[in-house]
């Protein structure tokens, strides 16, 4: 008998790449994002950028044109940005000065920028449309102060010894602002009590008033004619 012959059998393994990799932080997918182009315009805050934002006029210059464009709180200005400016270093170098001067000053009234003159005197120019601009938008947003009615009412016409009294009492809402004499005896003493009962009717604001010394009768009479006026208007 013949004895097998073991035969080897070899296996050939086959070379299997290992790739190497870096594993993202987090375990999320690794993004490459392009990183954002410069802005040409300039800008400073001084705080919230919120708020009322005005565009300045544009100034065209032998550099090039200039405008801003400024963000109000009420009055204050918070934020200034430049929309258009000379493509010139000194210009860029300039921008932040002036900015950083309006942001201080709160207004127009800043110093020029050395080397940067013509930029300077554009900047203001527009600027100072601008801060006009929203103070002509705050005054006609701004509610008109109510103005009160104004309203005249005859008191009742009282018959005196002396003569008829009555008055004419003009409101200005529930302030008494006139008092007019319809009827009054004719006689001196009424003529010169009349414009003291006037007088301390506009101070008290009521018919709470003093008689005066020697027209006892007409001034009884007047307080009553005044009193029914400021009844009657209620």
């Amino acid at each position: 008998m013949k004895r097998a012959i073991p035969v080897v059998v070899l296996s050939i393994a086959g070379l299997v790449p290992v790739w190497r990799y870096e594993p993202s932080i987090g375990g999320g997918t690794s993004t490459t994002e392009a990183a954002p182009a410069p802005s040409t315009s300039s800008s400073a805050s001084g705080g919230s950028s919120s708020g009322t934002v005005v565009k300045g006029t544009t100034v065209n210059t032998e550099k090039g044109p200039v405008e801003v464009q400024v963000t109000f709180q009420g009055e204050k200005i918070t934020a200034v940005k430049m929309l258009q400016q000379p493509n010139h270093p000194q210009t860029t170098a300039a921008v932040p000065k002036l900015i950083a001067a309006t942001l201080e000053a709160q207004s127009a009234d800043i110093d020029t920028v050395s080397g940067a003159t013509i930029t300077s005197d554009a900047y203001k120019e527009s600027l100072q449309a601008a801060i006009d601009e929203n103070a002509k938008s705050a005054a006609t947003s701004s509610p008109s102060p109510t103005v009160a009615a104004s309203q005249t009412i005859d008191g009742s016409a009282l018959n005196t010894e002396k003569g008829p009294v009555q008055v004419q009492v003009t409101f200005e809402g529930d302030k008494i602002s006139a008092v007019k004499m319809l009827q009054q005896p004719n006689h001196p003493q009424t003529t010169a009590a009349v414009p003291k009962l006037i007088a301390a009717t506009l101070e008290a604001q009521s018919a709470d008033i003093d008689t005066v010394s020697g027209a006892t009768i007409t001034s009884d009479a007047y307080k009553e004619s005044l009193q029914a006026a400021i009844d009657a208007k209620g």
